[in-house]
């Protein structure tokens, strides 16, 4: 159930101008681009634009007090399962180093290095490429406070690495806040969905016939489904996927990258029944579809199609490694062990908490997925040992 913007708490005064002042931006470049923009657009500036963009700005957004909570914030054991695939494939490179992309408060890193550590296992270093000063200052404050010890093997990059990087690359909810467009099928044509200005100032859709590249995308991937998809159709596509991954594939000489994310492969994803599209905002943990409520206030995050990913990685010269729920692959990366080595009942009790939320079908077990694609990597992924569903992408 998605709660209904008007039922959406009201943001304080001081938020509200906060708002205000971005959507006059956005307003800005609507006018200057004869009075639409791309989706994408309006999502890169609601989310990033410096100083305004919902991850750019102060507010807080993970956790109990934030607007949503992710895996690592739900439990420690995450995270220690993913530290278990990175020492996995780190006795397979030596001298390999993990790349986190996009931390978010940096309670992962944190986590994996305290699980590295414990194991004698640190690499040398641990860089973490985020584009947020905000989110950085939030994730060396979390570093400094958890791991002191191991503050100075931490790296914050603005930018990939300059190719070469050898390792571990990771991305928890990264793919999911990527800008799409969104498209709109009628009669068998193909519209974009766009972002004008209404008469009264606020921010609405419009839509205009699709350019040539979102046509043929979209008419690509519609030709790849089992079934037509109903006129009146509307979802989304991420164009960006392949540069990103063009870019990471020269900035790779040997590495592993796991990405987990929420989202379907193709057939599920374009299901003719999913009409409205995955298109999903979040605020104060409470969940809606409504893109315009107070930018840069909430989050806004489309599913990840995760064939494209894959079609992605491949087509940059990176193989498909592996692909599993996030139930399947905690499981196969020892979670029943490490709860199995915890003595203490009243932490046996919250693990038990955790773990449900983690794995079950109703929770995140599987709603999130888990893709792994490498370069010059040929050992098995021990996190794939237990259900690999390659054959459904």
């Amino acid at each position: 159930m998605f709660q209904a913007v008007k039922s959406l708490p009201e943001p304080d005064a001081d938020a509200k101008k906060h708002s205000h002042r971005l959507t006059e931006v956005i307003r800005e470049e609507i006018d200057a681009a004869g009075g639409s923009i791309g989706f994408d657009r309006y999502m890169e500036l609601a989310l990033y634009r410096p100083g305004l963009g919902y991850y750019s700005a102060g507010a807080g957004k993970f956790g109990k007090f934030g607007d949503f909570v992710t895996a690592p914030e739900v439990s420690a054991l995450f995270s220690q399962c993913l530290a278990r695939q990175c020492i996995s494939i780190l006795n397979a490179i030596p001298q390999g180093n993990i790349l986190e992309l996009g931390a978010g408060t940096g309670v992962m890193a944190a986590q994996i290095l305290e699980t590295l550590a414990d194991q004698g296992l640190l690499p040398p270093r641990y860089y973490i490429l985020e584009l947020s000063a905000e989110l950085r200052q939030r994730q060396a404050e979390t570093l400094q406070r958890r791991v002191p010890q191991w503050y100075e093997r931490v790296c914050w990059l603005s930018a990939l690495p300059q190719g070469g990087f050898r390792g571990v690359v990771l991305a928890n909810e990264l793919l999911d806040a990527m800008p799409v467009h969104c498209f709109y099928l009628h009669e068998g044509c193909v519209f974009e969905r766009r972002v004008g200005v209404s008469n009264r100032g606020r921010l609405v859709w419009t839509k205009r016939e699709a350019a040539t590249a979102l046509r043929a995308r979209v008419e690509h991937l519609c030709g790849q489904l089992p079934q037509a998809l109903p006129t009146g159709y509307h979802s989304e596509v991420n164009l960006r996927l392949d540069p990103w991954f063009k870019a990471l594939g020269k900035a790779m000489e040997q590495v592993v990258m796991i990405l987990i994310d929420y989202g379907y492969p193709r057939r599920e994803y374009y299901h003719p029944q999913r009409i409205q599209g995955t298109l999903l905002c979040h605020y104060r943990h409470l969940a809606h579809e409504d893109p315009f409520f107070y930018p840069g206030l909430q989050d806004i995050s489309a599913n990840v199609d995760f064939t494209a990913v894959a079609q992605a990685g491949v087509e940059s010269g990176l193989q498909l490694l592996g692909y599993t729920t996030q139930a399947h692959f905690l499981l196969a990366s020892g979670l029943d062990e490490i709860f199995s080595e915890v003595l203490d009942e009243g932490l046996r009790l919250e693990y038990s908490q955790q773990i449900k939320r983690l794995t079950l079908p109703s929770e995140m077990g599987e709603r999130f997925q888990v893709i792994a694609l490498g370069k010059r990597f040929d050992a098995p992924i021990p996190g794939f040992g237990l259900r690999d569903l390659r054959i459904r992408l």
